[in-house]
């Protein structure tokens, strides 16, 4: 086996697949923009509603933690079709459970944003409505 060195080079082209893997998701799946509409809203949100150092390090976790499940699963999808064009039930139940990951990773979000905005939104919603 050959000794690569490392090549910084080498290194800028990987973020160009990567960044390429992104654009993909991104055309191709509806989900993925999704999850990039609501990353803004809540980034706005936690910019408007002035939340703290420790809430700003679960929002960014939990939108990566989506992110990374949902590139994941596209993989995955993708890496299934590719191998088993036909139906097959055992192909069927791994995409089901990568689904399942991005369903829970989106439910985990969903409960941290609770857990951080409500109590915000419900004091200035007392301000201004009752």
């Amino acid at each position: 086996m050959a000794k690569n060195n490392f090549s910084l080079l080498a290194r800028l082209k990987s973020f160009r697949y990567a960044y390429n893997g992104v654009k993909i998701a991104w055309q191709e799946e509806h989900n993925f923009r999704i999850h990039c509409v609501a990353a803004v809203v809540v980034l706005l949100l936690s910019y408007v509603l002035r939340i703290s150092t420790y809430e700003w390090l679960a929002v960014i976790f939990s939108i990566g933690f989506v992110f990374v499940c949902e590139l994941l699963n596209t993989a995955l999808e993708n890496l299934s079709d590719f191998v088993c064009t036909e139906n097959n039930p055992n192909i069927k139940r791994i995409k089901d459970i990568a689904a399942a990951a991005v369903m829970m990773s989106s439910l985990t979000a969903l409960l941290t944003g609770l857990i951080i905005f409500m109590p915000k939104l419900i004091s200035i919603a007392r301000v201004y409505f009752f």
